[in-house]
């Protein structure tokens, strides 16, 4: 029995023809997005590699660099994520003396997050790293199309809260 007849006699059909997934496949947005945001992500983890952080924890810390600390939920909702998310992001970003996770005085219950100097002076030598790498995806995309994506997925964003 050859190899190709053991795994066809193993296999029972599918009762989703390939034709659908043919068509998952070259018209799903969220399957397209996922892809998309994996390849930033990597392009932009690359390119802050040099200064030790990933594209997500520079996002958390930039959400951070505020002129007063704020607390986790407004951090959460501008990242998208939940509170469990969070904390687990600001975990190594805390060992590492980047980022303080302290009582709010006015409320000893809530956390305000802030970025120590090191974690401010980390933030500033990313920066550059930060803008060189976008400059590139923008001109990658062509002219206005990167503000013409960020607000077609603005609006994605907005439509998965209603």
């Amino acid at each position: 029995m050859s190899k190709r007849q053991l795994v066809s006699n193993a296999l029972p059909a599918s009762p989703v023809p390939f034709a659908t997934t043919l068509h998952v496949r070259d018209t799903c947005l969220c399957l397209h997005v996922q892809r998309a945001a994996r390849a930033l992500a990597r392009r932009f983890d690359e390119a802050l590699r040099p200064v030790g952080l990933t594209n997500g924890q520079f996002s958390l810390m930039m959400a951070l660099n505020r002129p007063a600390p704020p607390p986790m939920a407004p951090v959460a909702e501008l990242l998208a994520m939940d509170r469990t998310t969070l904390t687990a992001a600001l975990k190594p970003l805390e060992r590492r003396g980047l980022v303080a996770v302290e009582p709010d005085p006015h409320d000893r219950r809530a956390r305000l997050l802030c970025l120590t100097p090191e974690g401010q002076a980390a933030l500033a030598r990313a920066v550059p790293i930060w803008q060189a790498a976008h400059d590139e995806v923008d001109h990658a995309l062509g002219m206005g199309q990167a503000e013409g994506l960020r607000v077609m997925l603005g609006v994605v964003a907005a439509s998965s809260h209603s």
